[in-house]
C-alpha cells in the first residue's frame, strides 16, 4: 500500500520508541547480503506461460519473509495472492471499512457478515452485504469458523497486531526440533525488527481515556493474583498518541481493526513487503488463486493459477512454471492445497503427515459484566496491548481485548489462548471436490475450562458475572471460532526441519502450517521468526 495512504511514520525516521531490538539485530536484516539491484520486476499480473525462479503462494508473514530474503539473495520472485491489493480508496475516501459499519469491503465472498460478536444487548449484529472479495474470510468447517485475512499482507491486515514472543521456557513444547537459542538470540530479534514492533508508553497508557478498559482489566487481574503483561504491538503508538491529541486522522481510536486499519498499523505492506518490492526482484499478482501444483516435465513445477474478479468469478486460467514453489497461503490455505494435490495425484509422494496436526491455538472468547464503579470507557483503542498470563497454573493466556462499540458497556472482553491438546486433520472429500476438516465443537470445552481458570476467579473476587449477550442468546463463550489457525504441514513431520516438503525437492512450506496447533501466545511473531530461520538455511544450502 502506498505510504501516502498509511501515514504511520514520523518525519525524520522511526518513532521515538523505535524497535524493541538492538542495532545488532537490525543489522541482521542484511545478513544474507544485498546483491546489486536487479531490473525492476515486470508490472501487472503474471502471464500465461511465464517461468519464474521462485513462486510464493500467499503474501502473509511467511511468504513476505521468503520473498524479501530470496530477492536480497538475487532470486527473482513472483507472489500470488488470492485477495486484493488494498491500495485504492473506496467512495468514502478510505481503503478499509470501519468495524462498526461493515460493507462490501469487509468479507470475502459472503452475502451476510459473520462477526465474531454476533449479538449485543439482545440484538443480532450481522447484516446483508454485497458479495465481494473483501478483506476478512470467515471460512466455515464442521464445528469451527476460521477467520483469515484476504489481501496483500494476509493476516497482518486484520489482526490486532499483538506481537508476542513466547516465553523461552515454553518454546520446546511448541517446536521441539528447533534450536531455541538460535531462535531467541537471532530469529526472534530479527523478526521483531523486521515487523516494526514497538511498545506502549506505560505512563501514557495509565492516563489516556482510550485504555481505560485495559486498566480495568489490569486491576481485576492483579486483585486476583494473576500476572499482568504489557504486550508489544506493530501499531505505531506515537501515531496513536497523536490520534488521542487530535493531531492526526483517527484509526485505532475510530474502531478500525477487524476489516483493516487505515492509519498507524505497520502491516506487512509497510514492512517486509515494502522492502521486498524495493529490491526490484519481487512482483505480486493479487486476485490470483493457485489451483494446482505438479512436477513439470522439464524440471521444476507446473502451477495452474485462476485469476478472479471482485465477485469471485474466474476470468482467466494460467499455467506457469517455477523452479521452486513456497507454500505460504496460511495454515488453512497451504494445508488444503497440499492435501488436495496429494489426493488427486498431482503430488502423490507427499507423506502421510500432510494435513495433520492442525489446531486453533486454543482460542475462546468471553465477556464479563462489571459493576457501575468499573466503567470501561466509551472510547476504546481497537489495538490491544495487555494480557493476563495463567499459562503455568491454568493453561491460559488472555488478551484484554477491546469492545469498541462507541458507548459505555461496563464490560471487559477477552480473547484467550489455551493449552488445548486437540488436533484436527484435513482430508479430501472426492465426492464433493473439497477439503474437509474433522474438528469437533465439543473439543472447545477444554479451552473453556482453561479460560475459566482466570475468569471464574476474577468473577468471584469482583462479585461479577459473565456476559451472555455477545455470542448468541444466553451464550457465555465464543467457542465457535479461531483467529489463529496453525498446523497441517507440521515441521519435521510433513517437512524436514526447515520446511522442505518430503518427496519433492524445490517445494517448501513456510507459514503457520509448520507450527503444530499452538504457540501459547498470539502466533505471528513466531511464524515470522521461523520463516527467517528456514529461508536462511534454504538459501544457504538449496540455491
Amino acid at each position: 500500500m502506498a505510504a501516502s495512504t498509511m501515514p504511520n511514520e514520523r518525519p525524520g525516521g522511526l518513532s521515538r520508541r523505535g524497535f524493541l531490538v538492538g542495532t545488532s539485530s537490525i543489522a541482521g536484516l542484511s545478513v544474507l547480503g544485498h546483491a546489486s539491484r536487479a531490473a525492476a520486476a515486470a508490472p501487472g499480473p503474471i502471464g500465461n506461460g511465464a517461468h519464474v525462479p521462485a513462486l510464493v503462494i500467499g503474501t502473509g508473514y511467511g511468504g513476505a519473509v521468503a520473498a524479501l530474503r530470496l530477492a536480497q539473495a538475487g532470486v527473482s520472485v513472483h507472489m500470488v495472492e488470492m485477495g486484493m491489493a488494498w491500495d485504492t480508496p473506496g467512495s468514502d475516501g478510505k481503503i478499509f471499512a470501519n468495524t462498526r459499519t461493515p460493507d462490501y469491503r469487509s468479507y470475502w465472498l459472503r452475502t451476510r457478515t459473520k462477526q465474531p460478536l454476533s449479538n449485543f444487548l439482545g440484538f443480532p449484529l450481522d447484516k446483508d452485504v454485497p458479495r465481494y472479495t473483501g478483506i476478512l474470510d470467515a471460512e466455515e468447517f464442521g464445528g469451527i469458523t476460521v477467520y483469515q485475512g484476504r489481501g496483500v499482507g494476509g493476516g497482518s491486515l486484520v489482526n490486532g497486531g499483538m506481537a508476542v514472543t513466547p516465553k523461552r521456557a515454553r518454546f520446546s513444547s511448541v517446536l521441539p526440533s528447533v534450536n531455541a537459542a538460535e531462535m531467541y538470540d537471532v530469529y526472534y530479534p530479527r523478526a521483531n525488527a523486521g515487523l516494526g514492533v514497538n511498545e506502549v508508553d506505560v505512563s501514557w497508557f495509565d492516563s489516556t481515556a482510550c485504555y481505560q478498559y485495559s486498566r480495568v482489566g489490569r486491576k481485576h487481574a492483579q486483585r486476583s493474583g494473576f500476572d499482568f503483561m504489557y504486550v508489544p504491538n506493530v501499531y505505531d503508538f506515537d501515531y496513536m498518541e497523536g490520534e488521542a491529541a487530535g493531531t492526526v486522522p483517527k484509526s485505532a481510536l475510530a474502531a478500525e481493526i477487524l476489516y483493516g486499519n487505515n492509519h498507524g498499523k505497520k502491516s506487512l505492506q509497510q514492512t517486509y513487503l515494502a522492502r521486498a518490492k524495493a529490491t526490484g526482484r519481487v512482483s505480486i499478482s493479487p486476485l490470483h488463486r493457485v489451483a494446482s501444483v505438479s512436477p513439470a516435465s522439464g524440471g521444476g513445477y507446473t502451477v495452474v493459477i485462476e485469476q478472479l474478479d471482485t465477485t469471485g468469478a474466474v476470468t482467466a486460467t494460467k499455467t506457469v512454471t517455477a523452479d521452486r514453489v513456497f507454500f505460504a497461503a496460511g495454515s488453512v490455505g497451504t494445508s488444503k492445497l497440499l492435501v488436495k494435490m496429494r489426493a488427486t495425484g498431482k503430488l502423490p509422494n507427499l507423506n502421510g503427515e500432510v494435513g495433520k496436526g492442525w489446531g486453533d491455538n486454543g482460542n475462546v472468547m468471553c465477556g464479563r459484566a462489571n459493576h457501575m464503579w468499573d466503567p470501561t470507557g466509551s472510547l476504546q483503542s481497537s489495538i490491544p496491548t495487555t494480557g493476563i498470563d495463567n499459562w503455568d497454573d491454568g493453561g491460559a493466556f488472555a488478551e484484554v481485548a477491546p469492545l469498541p462499540t462507541g458507548i459505555e458497556t461496563y464490560a471487559s472482553f477477552y480473547l484467550s489462548i489455551t493449552d488445548t491438546p486437540r488436533r484436527a486433520e484435513f482430508s479430501y472429500n472426492a465426492g464433493a471436490g473439497r477439503v474437509d476438516l474433522n474438528w469437533q465443537t465439543s473439543w472447545k470445552q477444554t479451552s473453556i475450562d482453561m479460560a475459566k481458570s482466570i475468569f471464574d476467579k476474577i468473577n468471584r473476587k469482583e462479585g461479577t458475572i459473565y456476559r451472555t449477550d455477545l455470542f448468541g442468546v444466553y451464550k457465555i463463550w465464543g467457542d465457535h471460532l479461531t483467529y489463529h489457525p496453525l498446523g497441517g504441514a507440521v515441521l519435521n513431520r510433513a517437512t524436514d526441519n526447515y520446511g522442505r516438503l518430503h518427496g519433492y525437492p524445490g517445494l517448501y512450506a513456510i507459514d503457520g502450517s509448520l507450527i503444530p496447533g499452538n504457540t501459547s501466545v498470539n502466533p505471528f511473531v513466531t511464524i515470522t521468526a521461523l520463516a527467517e530461520r528456514n529461508i536462511e538455511k534454504i538459501i544457504a544450502t538449496d540455491l
